[in-house]
């Protein structure tokens, strides 16, 4: 399919047009994205890896990538390239669409200053589902997306936050994005009431973008109230090892094998569990330790282990595993995501484990 120019998707009126698929924004198209947890990235654009065109443009993976809730306007094309233009914003964008459930975007209190035109502000509304978008945000992204969000205004208009509350799950591909990023509206309001990006409440609820366009959020009238969301405030730049808080391990790490000792050090109070990755295979390598690759195999069992410290953990790990893997987000077959160490190097001499690294 080929990528679509943004003149297919106008910035205006707000929350403004975006394609009906993922995609991959560079130099003012949008390249369709499809789902292949064969790769490294889960994603093939134009017939590669995700990660490989995004190395051709100088850019992270997407394992050093983290996902943020779009609501508003940031899934649009064309505000996209505003962004580049106009707020500093570097790199290709990442944007995947995803569906939520018990969250929702609603009709904020106040005003664009850019426009005049009602922003959307994030809330809790309860047995509710939507379809959104996430970036796939590089750390150096979020320098523009503050100044686009007023973040880094004083006072702030939105603030950065971890939001636990709801679902979130990818549309084009198997996945659950819990408790992603989001830009939301601050717990102390501005104290303006055209800055105010609170919830409108209009009769005591607040207003859905969803079930009024911008010409009728304009002319509404109400309060603004609170909006219902469990969410952790953020401060500075989100570190990708943060998400997930979980690895998935088939190896020596499992429990019952010699490395998970090392493992358990770095573990949560949640106790362990076997799962089977859907995707992939494993090998014996003759070195004493097994091989996962992600495009040979029926599936690989394993153990799911939850981490304490993700930062801390994930250092040691990779030291751990060495250069011989690299680490890769990978999905299980019930939308799971955890980390994995994928095989990188030659695979001479390899002999295929159908049942698994084996139990000493």
């Amino acid at each position: 399919m080929d990528a679509w120019p943004d003149s297919v998707f106008p910035a205006d009126p707000y929350p403004g047009a975006r394609p009906d698929r993922s995609f991959l924004h560079v130099d003012g198209r949008s390249h369709p994205l499809t789902a292949d947890p064969a790769t490294h990235s889960g994603w093939r654009v134009g017939g590669e890896c995700l990660d490989t065109a995004l190395a051709r443009h100088g850019a992270p993976p997407s394992a050093a990538r983290v996902p943020l809730l779009a609501y508003g306007s940031n899934a649009c094309p064309s505000k996209i390239s505003w962004m580049r233009g106009e707020r500093g914003l570097t790199g290709p964008v990442v944007v995947l669409r995803v569906r939520t459930e018990s969250l929702a975007a609603v009709w904020s209190a106040g005003r664009r200053v850019v426009d005049d035109q009602r922003p959307a502000t994030l809330a809790a509304v309860p047995g509710v589902a939507e379809e959104h978008a996430v970036w796939l945000a590089a750390p150096e992204q979020f320098a523009a997306l503050d100044t686009v969000e007023g973040r880094d205004a004083d006072p702030p208009r939105y603030r950065l936050a971890r939001v636990a509350t709801g679902r979130v799950t990818l549309v084009d591909a198997v996945g659950e994005l819990d408790r992603p990023w989001a830009y939301l509206a601050p717990e102390v309001p501005t104290g303006d009431p055209r800055t105010d990006r609170r919830p409108l409440h209009v009769d005591g609820a607040p207003v859905r973008c969803a079930d009024l366009d911008q010409a009728g959020a304009v002319a509404l009238t109400g309060a603004p109230g609170p909006d219902g969301l469990d969410a952790s405030t953020v401060d500075g730049v989100p570190v990708p090892e943060q998400w997930p808080s979980r690895v998935f391990v088939y190896g020596t790490l499992m429990p019952g094998r010699r490395a998970f000792g090392m493992l358990r050090g770095h573990a949560s109070d949640v106790l362990p569990r076997p799962v089977v990755l859907p995707t992939g295979g494993v090998a014996d390598t003759g070195l004493g330790y097994p091989a996962l690759t992600l495009d040979t195999g029926d599936g690989v069992p394993g153990w799911v282990v939850e981490l304490a410290d993700p930062m801390t953990a994930l250092a040691a790990l990779d030291a751990y595993e060495g250069p011989e893997y690299t680490r890769c987000r990978v999905v299980l077959a019930d939308g799971t995501v955890c980390w994995a160490w994928v095989w990188t190097a030659a695979r001479d001499g390899h002999v295929p484990l159908p049942d698994g690294w084996p139990v000493p």
